[in-house]
């Protein structure tokens, strides 16, 4: 396979899957890595990775979980792309990447048909900050193409009802989620903070949601991620492990 000059191949180590990534600077983190443990997607499952990017959510779904199709859709063509041909690079036939915005996500795909969606949106609001607006990395950490409300509200749009929202954000934003939610009709069902450390304020926050849900939310112990001595904790290295 031929890569652009910007381009390398990285070996995700697990099932031998590799993934297509910009060395410029848009490749995955973390967040993506937890967000797909997180996401508990059942056997037979239909899923939909919105804002999917380089599609490493799709591509570790694919791996350890029994899901029976999953699609992400990205607006950003020339990444969409990368994403399509790291699918293809790695010949698996349960994965589609849609070139298209999440806003159309109901018109694309249809109401009620998805068993679970996940996403790991622009985690601050547009405005907070000067950013080139037809920058790529800008367009992935600020609300420029779309909002927390529109990833709320078509995620709610295309689960079945009782199916799963499973979303990686920033703590700060944790009012605004759990406005978003209720107002579309997805009752909060988990909740995992992710701190740097123990004792450190923790900086991002994992989500799970129910459409059409009873009212109860369990919160799990915090996530730390490393060690005094600045090493993985065993349970972030056994997360690492089973991705």
């Amino acid at each position: 396979m031929n890569l652009n000059p910007y381009e390398r191949l990285d070996d995700l180590q697990i099932r031998g899957l590799f993934i297509i990534q910009d060395t410029r600077g848009f490749c995955f983190g973390t967040d993506a890595v937890l967000l797909s443990d997180f996401a508990d997607v059942k056997k037979g499952a239909k899923v939909l990775d919105m804002c999917t990017g380089t599609g490493i959510v799709p591509l570790l779904l694919s791996a350890k979980t029994e899901a029976s199709h999953i699609t992400g859709i990205e607006i950003i063509d020339s990444v969409a792309e990368m994403a399509q041909r790291s699918v293809l690079y790695n010949k698996i036939t349960n994965i589609d990447i849609v070139k298209g915005n999440i806003l159309d996500s109901a018109e694309i795909f249809g109401k009620g048909v998805f068993d679970a969606v996940t996403c790991n949106p622009p985690y601050k609001k547009a405005g907070s900050g000067i950013v080139n607006p037809d920058d790529i990395q800008a367009i992935s950490r600020h609300e420029i193409l779309c909002t927390l409300e529109d990833v709320v509200s078509q995620a709610s749009a295309v689960l079945k009802d009782n199916g799963k929202l499973f979303m990686v954000h920033r703590p700060s934003r944790l009012s605004d989620i759990f406005a978003a939610l209720k107002k579309y009709s997805l009752e909060p069902k988990r909740l995992r903070l992710v701190a740097p450390r123990e004792g450190k304020e923790p900086n991002l926050v994992l989500i799970e949601a129910a459409k059409g849900g009873k009212s109860f939310l369990k919160v799990m112990p915090t996530l730390n991620m490393y060690n005094a001595d600045g090493s993985y904790t065993d349970e972030v290295l056994g997360i690492y492990e089973r991705n």
